[in-house]
């Protein structure tokens, strides 16, 4: 028995008197505030800042997404790195607004763990995307892939939410069209961010409540999966193209 303001109670009825904290339909515990968006952006800025003083092309150069460099050069780090550069002022001011508008909602719905796990996934997908289908001499950079991600990811969780989803579509739609129609910008890590982030946050917000959290690792898990699977098709595919020419790689 334990000692109560009044009188003795029993162990289990103590702990059934317990206030529950009350978790998201993803499984997260409710958070104060989305520090992982903020973070997110600082580096970002950050980064942004670090290349404007050295260089812009030339940090791109260094640590974009170039598919033969990563062939070639065994750099597979670009995958990632490319995700926390930009090309202009324009780019970076627009995936970090996108970023700062979305970021905060998901990162309650989902937690803070959760929550980088979608944006880190989703930036790597959109990385691959564009190490697959592009021209091998392309030099790509940009958080898009992250950022297409987090639209796709409020779409499905604010539709598993019964949230009016209108304005997050129209934002995705319009900014589908411009990938197509602009010069320059590399819409397959839209798309792959996209596709990525929409099925992870799918994993994250209907996985059943029971073993819900082995469930969401082992989802995740075979998101990654079948990145590296990707990744290392295409780079059978590039080595078989650059063999002709002499070219070693590693």
């Amino acid at each position: 028995m334990i000692q109560a303001p009044v009188g003795y109670r029993c162990p289990d009825c103590m702990r059934a008197e317990q206030p529950v904290e009350p978790t998201t339909v993803a499984g997260a515990t409710t958070i104060a505030k989305p520090y992982v968006t903020y973070t997110l952006i600082v580096i970002n800025l950050l980064v942004f800042a670090y290349q404007y003083s050295v260089g812009i092309n030339a940090v791109a150069e260094r640590w974009g997404m170039w598919p033969v460099g990563i062939v070639t050069g065994d750099e597979w780090y670009r995958l990632l790195t490319s995700a926390f550069l930009h090309g202009s002022f324009l780019h970076i001011a627009f995936n970090m607004y996108v970023l700062f508008a979305l970021g905060p909602t998901l990162e309650r719905i989902l937690g803070h763990v959760r929550f980088t796990a979608l944006y880190l996934l989703s930036a790597v997908g959109g990385a691959v995307a564009s190490y697959f289908f592009s021209d091998i001499t392309t030099v790509s950079v940009g958080a898009s892939g992250a950022i297409f991600g987090l639209m796709g990811a409020l779409v499905v969780a604010g539709r598993r939410l019964r949230y009016d989803v209108t304005q997050v579509l129209v934002l995705l739609g319009i900014n589908v069209v411009i990938g197509f129609l602009a010069p320059g910008i590399d819409w397959r890590a839209h798309l792959g961010g996209l596709v990525t982030g929409a099925v992870v946050a799918a994993i994250l917000v209907h996985a059943p409540r029971k073993s819900r959290t082995f469930i969401q690792v082992a989802g995740l898990s075979g998101v990654l999966l079948i990145l590296v699977a990707a990744t290392m098709l295409r780079t059978s595919q590039i080595q078989e193209l650059l063999a002709p020419l002499g070219v070693i790689t590693t």
